[in-house]
């Protein structure tokens, strides 16, 4: 787990601001990470969108016990009682600006997220979320423009189907071990993740890539007489 300064955060999102996954990838292959750091393509974005941030990682586990048969005026109160005590994740309230909440739900079918917590989320600096299990309220998330990747859209609420286990630790999301601090990067491509460790020798050859990318495409604009655009600028 990596604790950046803040001074190391900004730096790195600058960096990476600019960066498409495609690049980024380039720049995992450049430093012998060829098999690593692709998110499974089943996880993908709710609507074309891009985010570049830093790894802030939760986990959810089924729940393991039955729902009490019970009626709906008591059930209001169950509900109350099962989001503060079971689902309740502390760390919701303590987001950076630069954060990519990335979430493994164990692949539930739930919409932990939905959104009214990702907007506030949102509002308080995070900058994208991925999950490995559904999210809910999709049209206001794509009205709002909140960035999300996420395998499935998902109906169902927390209560009875999933808790809360842990804040800042490793986490599986598609085939990729996210640590707190990794960073990621999203697009319409999907979803990348590069090492702390790795971090600046990847954003590196990533920058190499995307400016030969850029020199090639503006030749052919050229060639089609069309005006270039901020993505060969």
């Amino acid at each position: 787990m990596k604790h950046w300064t803040k001074e190391e955060r900004k730096e790195l999102l600058d960096l990476y601001k600019d960066l498409r996954v495609a690049d980024v990838r380039d720049g995992m292959d450049w430093n012998m990470m060829h098999h690593y750091g692709t998110v499974s393509a089943d996880i993908r974005p709710l609507f074309r969108t891009k985010a570049v941030g830093i790894a802030k990682t939760s986990r959810y586990v089924p729940y393991e016990e039955s729902v009490p048969n019970m009626p709906p005026e008591e059930y209001t109160e169950w509900v109350a009682w099962y989001y503060k005590n079971i689902s309740y994740n502390p760390g919701n309230k303590n987001i950076e600006d630069g954060d990519f909440v990335v979430i493994d739900q164990s692949g539930v079918d739930v919409g932990i997220q939905g959104s009214n917590n990702s907007l506030a989320m949102y509002s308080k600096g995070a900058r994208g979320f991925v999950t490995n299990g559904g999210v809910r309220d999709t049209d206001e998330l794509i009205l709002n423009q909140v960035p999300f990747w996420s395998k499935s859209i998902s109906q169902k609420m927390n209560q009875g189907r999933i808790r809360f286990e842990a804040n800042d630790v490793p986490v599986n999301i598609g085939g990729v071990v996210v640590y707190p601090g990794d960073i990621v990067v999203a697009d319409g491509d999907g979803v990348i993740v590069v090492p702390s460790k790795l971090a600046f020798d990847v954003a590196k050859y990533a920058h190499q890539e995307m400016e030969a990318d850029k020199e090639g495409r503006r030749a052919i604009y050229k060639d089609l007489r069309w005006e270039l655009d901020d993505s060969v600028r």
